[in-house]
């Protein structure tokens, strides 16, 4: 099978697009700089480009290719329909493909390349069809007992460290990496590498970003990030030879022994497969949970609706993905000469799909920036993809955010955002790093749920 990071498309230098502008560019913010993003999503810019330029040019300022903004809600969804002229793999999800002369750390670039979310079709199809029965209603329920008491473990740690606790630190990056490795099947004793691993990685962001600052903090980070880069593909290649060898339930074994064309995935296939799980489970789903606690706090009268009426949870849990939009973008490479919009878009030009623009259009969703639970459209939102490429683990991540908040309401009604936040700079998803909550509000009071609990415990 050949591999995406053999053929994958580099950047290249592109300040103007290939053919005539139909809209003009718009100044204001630069979605391609990740220090631009350390403040929330652009609401407004976004709102100006759907006005104004819906499909816009935009180039960095410094070397590399120059890419096509899509806004609107309907233009979004064509270009994700249209799979077969918009490409995942000629460019991958990246909005930036750097030359392969500086791919390093040497197998994790490639790894990130490697993946069923860069795949077309058939392979795409073929890899997920697969890989289904861990993201089937029957596997999240059966996973969801054990997600229960994890949460439930998780807010008593909360209180045992509160009232005021960083909510990303003590709860939402926790959850997430615990449903992950239960579908994967990582084994109890290995789980706090994984942590230790995926700290590094996201470090790493960081490091590109800013280098001095990381350094200045942790300056043997380069050393000790390309360790655990390669402890952490050793790992990943002994845990995949022995699930072909002695198969489990889980999910690590369906990708051991996925097959393409009747041949085993070769090792950077089985590398990216695991990685992705990983990343793509753990970030989206740790940011949504922060997202919706800030939420509650700005809009009380939706919370207090939820409290009264746990129906509402789903319709919840939706519409704070909608307004928080936790991955920002995806990519798509035009294979051929093509039209969004009336725009004409060369071959080899880049869209990068902004998610936080379509599920904020008005022409689709009334009151866009309100959080309103009784939103008539509350899950036609795109935070999820759309199309062939639309989130396989969408179930998973839904069921964890509505078991959080019935059991957070449940014992803590009146959490509160205290309105400190740390936001990481990162162009792909909403980088929540830390959330500051107070868990009984600003009166301080110990909810009667907690308090009789206590008493139970003490008898």
């Amino acid at each position: 099978m050949q591999l995406v990071s053999d053929v994958i498309l580099e950047d290249r230098d592109q300040s103007d697009p290939t053919f005539k502008e139909t809209y003009a560019r718009l100044d204001g913010f630069d979605l391609w700089d990740p220090n631009s993003w350390t403040n929330g999503h652009p609401h407004d810019f976004f709102a100006a480009m759907r006005e104004e330029a819906p499909i816009m040019w935009q180039s960095p300022k410094r070397q590399g290719a120059g890419f096509w903004s899509v806004t609107r809600y309907d233009d979004i969804k064509e270009a994700e329909l249209r799979s077969d002229v918009f490409s995942s793999e000629r460019g991958s999800i990246n909005m930036f493909v750097m030359p392969r002369k500086e791919w390093k750390p040497k197998k994790l670039i490639p790894a990130a390349f490697n993946s069923i979310i860069n795949l077309d079709q058939p392979h795409h199809m073929e890899m997920r069809i697969q890989q289904k029965d861990f993201f089937i209603p029957r596997f999240v329920t059966e996973l969801s007992e054990r997600v229960e008491a994890k949460i439930d473990a998780l807010l008593d740690e909360c209180e045992r460290k509160g009232p005021v606790v960083d909510f990303v630190k003590l709860f939402s990056q926790e959850l997430p990496l615990f449903t992950l490795c239960e579908m994967l099947g990582i084994d109890e004793e290995d789980r706090p590498k994984i942590i230790q691993w995926m700290h590094y990685l996201e470090l790493a962001n960081q490091y590109f970003v800013n280098p001095w600052s990381l350094l200045s903090r942790r300056p043997w980070f380069p050393i000790k990030f390309y360790h655990y880069v390669n402890e952490m593909f050793d790992y990943g290649e002994r845990v995949m030879a022995d699930r072909r060898n002695n198969p489990r339930r889980d999910l690590m074994t369906a990708i051991a022994n996925t097959q393409m064309a009747g041949k085993p995935l070769p090792q950077e296939y089985l590398d990216g497969s695991w990685l992705l799980i990983i990343f793509a489970g753990n970030d989206t789903t740790r940011n949504s949970l922060s997202g919706t606690i800030r939420l509650m706090t700005e809009f009380p009268d939706q919370r207090e609706k939820v409290i009264a009426n746990r129906d509402l949870i789903p319709r919840m849990a939706n519409e704070a993905i909608r307004m928080i939009s936790p991955v920002q973008h995806m990519r798509r490479t035009a294979l051929e000469d093509t039209e969004l919009n009336g725009q004409r878009i060369a071959k080899d030009e880049k869209l990068i799909l902004w998610y936080p623009a379509a599920n904020r259009d008005p022409s689709v969703f009334a009151d866009p920036d309100r959080f309103d639970l009784e939103r008539e459209n509350w899950d036609k939102h795109l935070a999820f993809g759309h199309g062939p490429h639309k989130c396989l683990g969408q179930k998973i991540a839904q069921m964890q955010l509505q078991l959080a908040f019935k059991r957070i309401l449940d014992r803590f009604p009146n959490i509160q955002w205290t309105g400190k936040q740390t936001i990481a700079p990162n162009t792909l998803v909403h980088a929540i790093s830390s959330l500051e909550v107070d868990l009984y509000g600003l009166e301080g009071k110990r909810p009667t749920q907690v308090q009789v609990k206590q008493a139970a415990a003490a008898e």
